[in-house]
């Protein structure tokens, strides 16, 4: 048995920490330049805080999921604003964006000189910034994941630029963040949890470290986002959201993912698709066609046991098998609302083309089978 597990240089969690940034921000230099999302004024705690601490700040707002071009401009301002330290502040696209520039604003070249699948995939030559990753949903576990997925409109999917040195340096999760947050988001972003831990755990790179994190984390997703989508104010259920999420980017760091966001990399670059959304709509459709391969071509797999084990974990029962799994993501993915890909713009037609590009992507890797195309398009049409 050989494994190694890498993940951010020091992480914060519980209510409040927050209140923590500005001294963090402040350990590593003395200027910042502060990621968001669409609405920066979410950020006002955090830049009242960096202000308190004597950290000269400037923002950059990240409109959706970041683009190439996006990263480039947000690298010229943290360069030309002599920025020391990077804070991502919001969900899994500002921090991804944020984990980007960090890394960019260190080394030279344009972004596809370091892309994986669509560009030269070369290594980062230097250290990234200090980087400073603050969720306010609960869903990608970015702050301890050393890639960022970018949107390339030109190519039509979405790439990793990935490096152990573009782990954050420090991780702040603060489950008092995510309390507002829309039922839509809280579903999506929850199913997106709930993914990042079921995959990682049926991974072929699965180790007993991220097995451990992947059962608690399960565990959590099943009592609390039922919970939290009924009552969105329900502190226990958000706390319990974020620490899945975090234990989901944990796992997913250090033992890959599977088809769901094999998919999730061209869908999300073809269409206006959040990721999270993806996720969702395609989750127990990957499962079940899994389910079905394994059986097909390898009996002796350990993922069919790990499916039986979520199978007990999501449902609680003792007896429960792998389809229990199934049934009950796809019941709640009913009771969530979640919405089929076709409402994001796929159509049938356009299946065998997204079908082949997913097969390529770097997460179909660690899937604990190889499907077949005729597979991986069954999936796609049974999630429209």
């Amino acid at each position: 048995m050989r494994f190694e597990f890498a993940t951010a240089g020091r992480i914060l969690f519980g209510a409040g920490t927050l209140r923590e940034a500005g001294a963090l921000a402040k350990s590593v230099g003395r200027r910042a330049l502060v990621v968001t999302g669409a609405h920066p004024g979410r950020a006002a705690p955090l830049l009242d805080g960096l202000h308190a601490a004597g950290v000269a700040v400037c923002t950059f707002p990240v409109a959706g999921e970041p683009t190439i071009d996006a990263v480039m401009e947000g690298r010229a301002i943290a360069r030309s604003e002599e920025a020391e330290v990077i804070v991502g502040m919001g969900g899994g696209s500002a921090i991804d964006a944020a984990k980007a520039i960090a890394a960019l604003s260190t080394n030279d070249g344009e972004v596809l000189e370091y892309l994986e699948v669509i560009g030269r995939g070369r290594p980062l030559e230097r250290p990234s910034a200090p980087c400073i990753a603050i969720p306010t949903t609960s869903g990608t576990g970015a702050e301890v994941t050393r890639n960022s997925v970018l949107a390339s409109p030109a190519h039509g999917v979405k790439a990793s630029l990935r490096s152990p040195w573009m782990l954050p340096r420090f991780a702040v999760v603060d489950p008092e963040l995510t309390h507002g947050l829309p039922a839509e988001i809280t579903a999506a972003t929850g199913l997106d949890a709930l993914t990042q831990l079921v995959e990682p755990y049926v991974s072929t790179r699965a180790n007993p470290f991220t097995d451990a994190l992947c059962v608690e984390g399960l565990r959590r997703v099943a009592r609390a986002l039922p919970r939290v989508w009924d009552d969105g104010s329900d502190a226990a259920a958000r706390e319990d959201m974020a620490l899945a999420s975090l234990l989901g980017g944990l796992a997913l760091a250090n033992a890959g993912l599977g088809a769901v966001h094999g998919f999730a990399a061209p869908i999300g670059g073809r269409f206006p698709a959040p990721h999270g959304a993806v996720c969702a709509a395609l989750l127990p459709h990957v499962m079940a066609v899994n389910l079905r391969a394994l059986r097909e071509r390898d009996t002796n797999s350990d993922a069919l046991r790990r499916y039986a084990e979520i199978g007990r974990l999501l449902t609680g029962r003792a007896q429960a098998a792998a389809d229990d799994a199934v049934d009950w993501v796809r019941d709640l993915c009913r009771t969530l609302r979640i919405r089929p890909l076709a409402r994001f713009g796929l159509r049938r037609a356009e299946i065998p083309t997204v079908a082949s590009q997913a097969a390529l992507a770097s997460s179909m890797k660690a899937n604990p089978i190889v499907l077949t195309a005729p597979e991986l398009e069954a999936i796609l049409d049974a999630a429209l």
